[in-house]
């Protein structure tokens, strides 16, 4: 076991974890995020709907490790809501109809964010490029690209 130290939601955690042990962050932790990531495939060749890369905002595709995040500030679905008000990707996400069963909208909503403060104005190329890793089995990606590009300027 390993201790590592991050901030979940601007909240310090503490967590013992095995070397191997992938970081998904469930309620039965103690970090503090409510919204259980789905493993869908441990391995990341397989695109899987929430490897523990979709769970923190990172641009990265690849699986992380939760030593890895040592002294990491993660951001989780539950960190981007803000008194009481849904973040903007998340409202667009309503708005826009994106949402179907939720089992892959968290890493939807995170990724999104993350490519939005990369490029506010993505084509539809690039918001299905940057959300690739990401599948989705409940709907045609047509209105999460409109939720996307919804938010952007």
């Amino acid at each position: 076991m390993r201790r590592v130290s991050l901030s979940v939601n601007g909240a310090p955690r503490e967590l013992d974890l095995e070397p191997r042990e992938l970081l998904v962050l469930r309620p039965a932790r103690p970090s503090g995020a409510d919204g259980a990531t789905n493993v869908g495939c441990d391995n990341p060749r397989r695109a899987a709907p929430a490897r523990s890369c979709s769970t923190a905002r990172r641009s990265s595709r690849a699986t992380v490790l939760g030593v890895q995040a040592d002294g990491a500030e993660i951001t989780t679905i539950e960190g981007l809501a803000s008194n009481g008000e849904l973040h903007p990707v998340q409202q667009a996400f309503h708005e826009q109809h994106a949402l179907q069963c939720g089992y892959c909208t968290p890493g939807m909503v995170l990724a999104t964010v993350s490519l939005l403060e990369e490029n506010p104005s993505p084509s539809e190329e690039e918001v299905r490029r940057a959300l690739e890793g990401n599948l989705c089995r409940c709907t045609g990606y047509q209105n999460i690209v409109k939720a996307v590009q919804a938010v952007g300027s």
